[in-house]
């Protein structure tokens, strides 16, 4: 059986993403985003755990996140973990872990950052490198809330 190597995240940018292109002409972006999670201790008391990552999309995705990812975004990321070795320059092994993307979504700047009441904007899927002149795909269509529940329920 194959294993599953799948991240979901949703967090906030620590900077604005470094995006460069290779010799090939394929553009990658970098960037770090904190997730936060609240807990109580054991007096009672909130406290906050703060975890770094760094993620790298690729190709069309670098291109959207160069364009529409900033310092302080609240971001959505969707991708697979992977390890990448290297040798320094003093010869070295040199390891480090990070979050490939494979879809990122701009959901808004962090709480309290003022980002008014504006929709987020369309969901930024990878796409294949002859396909970067294609627009987004569109968002997948959300449930009707407006549905009444079923009177018979089984609980």
């Amino acid at each position: 059986m194959a294993g599953i190597n799948k991240v979901i995240l949703v967090g906030n940018l620590g900077k604005d993403p470094e995006v460069r292109s290779l010799e090939s002409g394929v553009k990658v972006a970098q960037f770090s985003m904190a997730t936060t999670e609240s807990y109580k201790d054991n007096s009672g008391n909130w406290q906050d755990k703060t975890e770094w990552h760094n993620i790298v999309a690729w190709r069309w995705l670098a291109e959207k996140a160069e364009t529409q990812l900033h310092k302080g975004s609240q971001v959505y990321v969707e991708g697979k973990i992977t390890t990448r070795q290297w040798t320094d320059k003093d010869n070295n092994t040199r390891y480090t872990t990070e979050i490939v993307a494979e879809k990122l979504m701009a959901l808004g700047k962090r709480e309290g950052g003022g980002s008014g009441n504006y929709p987020p904007p369309p969901s930024l899927e990878n796409a294949p490198a002859a396909a970067n002149t294609q627009e987004a795909k569109p968002a997948e269509p959300s449930l009707d809330t407006k549905q009444e529940p079923e009177d018979d329920l089984p609980f």
